[in-house]
């Protein structure tokens, strides 16, 4: 079967994780790595086969012309890399989410793929765990009855897990479009990270087939007791649930603390998992090279899937920005960020647990 050549630009931590996963799927090749800082590529290089380093993303990607481009950079860096895989004529483009800081970039990103044709995912992988696995099986099997309604809720800030929350709560929907979304910010802090959003989002989307999403994502997020992050902070972030509530049962899944249910003809049930880059990276990758192979194929986590989650995601805060309910889909694209910079009240957010307070700091 075919090879495909792959460049990975961005060689810290996720960067790695991709470009030691594609390099353990005998249908990748490593063909280039790039990184601003040319020490990091050359101690990467030899883990990973040692291909081609380069600080010039472009250059690199040009030279090589690789079938799957993949970039794994600060998230305020999207719409440059995505014209470069673009333009160098990669059948396939791998970014980490989110898809964009703005709708603004978002729809330009969007524009520019669908104008080329090019097939984009867009790292969600945690889907691969068997506990998410387990919850959207028993969803999908009906044991819920009507679902009314899903929900998610983390403690990590927007700019790394609302998109999380979103995605997988739309997977378990089937994906059904949203018709709008209304929520509040508070929190200055994070404003300024380069993983950039308020301190804490809340709000609801209604999606079209009546289903209700509650999102509930920062320094104001309830805890989750499962995952016991007193053992290391590393765990804080993992302090998330997702799930589903229908008229004969629920389902949920914590990133940290496996799964569990109950339902009218099954009763209380429940299982463990975590999440782990090690299982996760393998099959993600895999079904990119799969889709490469067959366009019936499409990817989990196509960029279609992660572009419906970031709309919600930007309409959510367009109306923590100005007040009131947000239609979708979005058809004009604005700088959120700027606006909830400019309307976000300079007050610190009032914090349900102590080791949210280490990650906010006044």
């Amino acid at each position: 079967m075919k090879t495909y050549k792959v460049v990975v630009v961005g060689m810290g931590k996720r960067g790695m994780h991709h470009a030691q996963a594609f390099h353990a799927n005998p249908r990748f090749q490593v063909a280039g790595i790039c990184d601003i800082d040319k020490a990091r590529l050359e101690a990467a290089a030899p883990k990973i086969g040692n291909p081609e380093i380069s600080t010039d993303a472009k250059a690199l990607a040009n030279k090589i012309k690789p079938d799957l481009y993949c970039f794994c950079t600060l998230p305020h860096l999207r719409l440059d890399f995505v014209k470069t895989g673009v333009e160098c004529g990669a059948k396939l483009i791998a970014f980490e989410k989110p898809v964009a800081m703005t709708s603004a970039e978002g729809i330009q990103i969007k524009r520019i793929l669908d104008k080329a044709g090019t097939k984009a995912v867009v790292s969600h992988q945690h889907r691969y765990g068997a506990h998410y696995k387990k919850i959207k099986e028993i969803i999908a099997s009906g044991a819920l009855g009507r679902v009314h309604t899903v929900y998610g809720t983390a403690t990590g800030w927007a700019a790394h897990m609302l998109s999380h929350l979103i995605d997988y709560t739309c997977w378990f929907n089937d994906y059904q479009p949203a018709e709008w979304a209304m929520a509040q910010a508070a929190g200055r802090g994070k404003l300024a990270d380069l993983h950039t959003s308020p301190d804490y989002v809340a709000g609801v989307v209604h999606y079209k087939n009546g289903v209700r999403g509650i999102y509930d994502c920062g320094a104001g997020a309830p805890d989750v007791p499962e995952v016991d992050a007193s053992k290391e902070q590393r765990l804080w972030w993992r302090k998330a649930r997702m799930g589903a509530q229908g008229t004969e049962g629920f389902a949920e899944v914590i990133t940290n603390g496996g799964w569990r249910a109950v339902t009218k003809s099954g009763g209380a049930q429940s299982g463990t998992g975590n999440m782990d880059y090690v299982e996760d990276m393998p099959p993600y990758v895999q079904e990119m090279a799969d889709w490469l192979d067959d366009d019936k194929k499409m990817h989990p986590c196509a960029f279609a899937h992660a572009y419906q989650g970031f709309e919600i995601m930007a309409a959510m805060y367009r109306s923590a920005a100005e007040g009131g309910q947000v239609a979708l889909p979005l058809t004009t694209g604005v700088d959120e960020i700027a606006m909830l910079k400019a309307k976000v009240p300079d007050r610190r957010v009032l914090m349900p647990i102590p080791e949210s307070a280490k990650e906010y700091p006044a």
